[in-house]
């Protein structure tokens, strides 16, 4: 079967006080960075109302990550059995295609500058899309990941 050829257009760009890989967190949730979206002009339309949000969803392309694994082992698994898992079993920025999925609290909404605490991405990352985080919808309490159970224990 012969698919379609897919495009994606950055809508905006990050700027973070990350710049390298060595200084990205495993998770930025609970680390308290805050970064700025530059969302560029021609898609200031879309932000209407974007301030009525706690909390954004910001799909990414992390550039700078390693298209080429298909396997790695994650730092729990170092700690742990060291086995390597395939990149769609873990939520490594390496993987064919490094889309991001990022949730960060929105701080402020200044014209077309965001301000987010809790995303873990480099200075100049690509932002591809942003939508807004719904706990009623996109929170599964009942959902399964055997890999951060495993974690806790």
């Amino acid at each position: 079967m012969k698919l379609p050829p897919v495009t994606c257009t950055p809508v905006g760009i990050l700027h973070s006080p990350l710049k390298t890989r060595a200084d990205a967190p495993h998770q930025g949730r609970n680390t308290g960075i805050v970064c700025t979206a530059e969302i560029f002009p021609e898609y200031a339309p879309a932000l209407d109302g974007i301030e009525d949000n706690s909390h954004l969803i910001l799909l990414c392309w992390f550039d700078r990550a390693e298209r080429e694994l298909l396997q790695i082992i994650s730092p729990h698994d170092r700690q742990t059995t060291n086995k390597p898992h395939g990149v769609f079993a873990r939520r490594s920025p390496a993987r064919p295609n490094p889309i991001a999925f990022e949730i960060g609290e929105l701080l402020k909404v200044e014209g077309t500058t965001l301000t987010l605490r809790g995303l873990d991405v480099l200075e100049g990352t690509p932002i591809l899309d942003i939508k807004p985080y719904s706990p009623q919808l996109d929170c599964v309490p009942e959902a399964k990941d055997t890999f951060w159970d495993k974690k806790r224990v």
